[in-house]
């Protein structure tokens, strides 16, 4: 498609607010998974350093 202005391209045809709609879906949607993958990479990393402490003293 050929547009004339940007706002013909925003527009879509009339269909600008679902794929606009759907791209910012996406973009949330992928955000919130990467901090939730950060978080749990967290959650692990501090679960392993506790649990060496914990051997280190059973050790002892």
């Amino acid at each position: 498609m050929n547009w004339s202005s940007s706002a013909e391209f925003f527009a879509m045809g009339g269909y600008g607010q679902y794929v606009w709609g759907s791209f910012g879906v996406a973009i949330v949607v992928l955000c919130a998974e990467w901090l939730l993958l950060r978080q749990r990479r967290l959650a692990a990393l501090s679960q392993v350093k506790r649990q060496s402490i914990l051997r280190e003293e059973e050790s002892r």
